[in-house]
């Protein structure tokens, strides 16, 4: 499997180097595009550093790079995961815009009929925010918000991190160990 990870400057970049940390266990290859936002956000809401979240993907694109290899249909993937997803980031991808690896990227993958998933960190969310989630909701992508259930009863704040994380390994069928699935009343 071949997935395409974003982490954006929204804020709960930890689901994203969390979803990176559980990608190179299961030995996914990754491809992340970090955003200059999202370097700045891993500094200002974690103590990891850029040079470790790079690390943990397979391969590293500036957004700038347009022509970076995943910019392109042709360049074979399983499908993309932004998270955090900015709004501004969304807002390029609903409207076609492009203007950067990760927005062309994601329109690769809706052309393509190629899993998107998109997790939004924001609130409350405005009738803007929910439009473009609608319109990119209705070409396919996976609009899946940074909202952990506790119905597995976490007992720390990386419980409710392991359960966004492994929601977004559900969408493309990976098996992990991230919460305790719900067995029912």
């Amino acid at each position: 499997m071949r997935l395409v990870v974003a982490i954006t400057g929204a804020s709960g970049v930890i689901y994203g180097i969390r979803l990176l940390e559980a990608l190179q266990k299961l030995k996914i290859e990754t491809h992340l595009i970090l955003t200059a936002w999202g370097a700045r956000t891993i500094e200002i809401e974690t103590d990891e550093t850029v040079d470790h979240v790079r690390s943990l993907a397979t391969k590293v694109y500036e957004d700038s790079d347009m022509a970076a290899a995943i910019s392109s249909g042709s360049f074979r993937i399983d499908g993309m995961a932004i998270v955090p997803c900015s709004m501004k980031t969304l807002a390029s991808i609903a409207n076609g815009f492009d203007d950067s690896l990760v927005s062309r990227a994601a329109g690769v993958c809706i052309k393509e009929k190629r899993k998107l998933v998109l997790v939004p960190r924001e609130t409350p969310l405005s009738r803007i925010h929910l439009e473009n989630m609608e319109k990119l909701a209705g070409v396919g992508a996976v609009i899946l918000p940074a909202m952990p259930g506790f119905y597995h009863r976490p007992k720390t704040v990386d419980d409710l991190v392991g359960h966004v994380v492994g929601k977004v390994l559900d969408q493309f069928g990976i098996d992990h160990s991230l919460f305790k699935r719900w067995a029912g009343g």
